[in-house]
């Protein structure tokens, strides 16, 4: 079972995803992704389905048109793990 990161390991973690914001309930961390249009954010939707199943992490996640919100937290971890960390960095990738 994967462990929560610590306050430190945390604040060293989300400075090198500047773009993600802390989360507080449930514990973890977000991103909004804002594309030209709704086939745009689908088609990302779908990228970020095949990284998550491979990496058998799953992302809480929203679509409204060209919007898509993320959540990343770990429950079995009660929060903020390395998973999500390494999801996010993933994540980004593919929207650079």
């Amino acid at each position: 079972m994967i462990g929560k990161l610590s306050e430190e390991d945390r604040a060293v973690a989300l400075a090198d995803l500047p773009q993600w914001t802390s989360v507080a309930e449930p514990e973890g961390i977000s991103r909004r992704f804002t594309f030209i249009d709704f086939v745009g954010a689908f088609g990302f939707m779908t990228r970020v389905a095949i990284l998550a199943e491979k990496a058998d992490h799953h992302p809480e996640w929203s679509n409204v048109y060209n919007r898509v919100d993320i959540l990343l937290t770990t429950h079995d971890a009660g929060g903020l793990s390395q998973r999500d960390i390494d999801l996010a960095h993933a994540i980004d990738a593919l929207a650079d």
